[in-house]
């Protein structure tokens, strides 16, 4: 198979190359709650189900929560390389093949497909639009698991895709050296209080680019990227790096996803996100 377009492949591409036998295709779901109350823990259930009744034919489920997650390693930390790579062999996924990735909510997809470029393999892409345009435009889907052979993952990880937490503090600290993007809602930007983390607030100096203002409405989508750049014109204004941060981790990465669309490359995720920093109250946060 020849190199796939990325970051992104649409549904007609994808039906077209279904029997491609080098090709992987990937349900990363996870259905994630946040607290109701204040102190309360946010619940993450697996996608499997949902995977089992309906997905795209030849797809495999990838397990975010438990595989491709460091175990204790906090809210869904980023696998050691070694980790990933066993977990990633076992999928199927080799230095031959072709990966893309959906999921219900196409944050999750972006995170595999983060996570995979940051373990050094390239020829992998979101499938734009997920299974709701998929199955919206009569295409088939079948019950049941599959899988496919495993195989040795070969990749050279690259350590500068993640933001540690020294790097964070740091930018802010000096103000300068990387633009600091959160990609929650204004609300949770903007917040004086917070049932979903531990202190309510943002990332000082950190500017707000909702992951969800990326995508079409009508059909989950990414926004073309004359409309991409125009939501992110702040940001390109400022120079260096451009690191994007959440709650913990995973809408980060469709923030990521989308500067890379307009051209951006020295992007990264700041892993450990409002979850690892508002526990630390040592640690400073903007309100208001």
């Amino acid at each position: 198979m020849a190199d796939l377009p990325t970051p992104l492949v649409s549904t007609e591409w994808l039906a077209q190359h279904l029997d491609d036998p080098k090709l992987r295709i990937f349900d990363a779901t996870v259905h994630l709650a946040p607290p109701t109350e204040a102190g309360g823990e946010w619940s993450q259930t697996s996608g499997r189900p949902d995977y089992l009744a309906a997905h795209i034919p030849g797809a495999a489920f990838a397990d975010i929560i438990d595989d491709l997650s460091e175990p204790d390693g906090g809210w869904f930390t980023k696998p050691s390389p070694e980790r990933f790579a066993a977990a990633a062999g076992r999928l199927g996924i080799g230095p031959d093949t072709a990966v893309v990735v959906y999921a219900a909510n196409v944050f999750w997809a972006t995170r595999l497909w983060w996570l995979l470029l940051a373990n050094g393999f390239d020829n992998v892409a979101v499938l734009d639009g997920g299974l709701g345009k998929w199955t919206a435009e009569g295409r088939p889907t079948r019950s049941g698991a599959e899988s496919y052979p495993q195989a040795e993952f070969v990749g050279t990880p690259r350590p500068a895709l993640f933001a540690e937490l020294d790097e964070v503090k740091q930018v802010v600290e000096s103000g300068s050296g990387a633009c600091l993007i959160n990609s929650l809602s204004p609300e949770d930007h903007h917040a004086t209080e917070t049932v979903s983390y531990p202190r309510p607030g943002r990332i000082p100096g950190s500017r707000n680019v909702f992951v969800a203002a990326l995508l079409n409405p009508a059909d989950g989508t990414f926004r073309p990227v004359p409309e991409l750049r125009e939501i992110f014109k702040e940001v390109q204004a400022q120079s260096g790096r451009k690191v994007t941060y959440c709650g913990g981790g995973i809408a980060a990465t469709g923030d990521a996803l989308a500067l890379r669309l307009i051209g951006e490359t020295d992007v990264a995720v700041y892993d450990g996100s409002l979850w690892e920093w508002t526990n630390d109250p040592s640690l400073p946060l903007e309100v208001g």
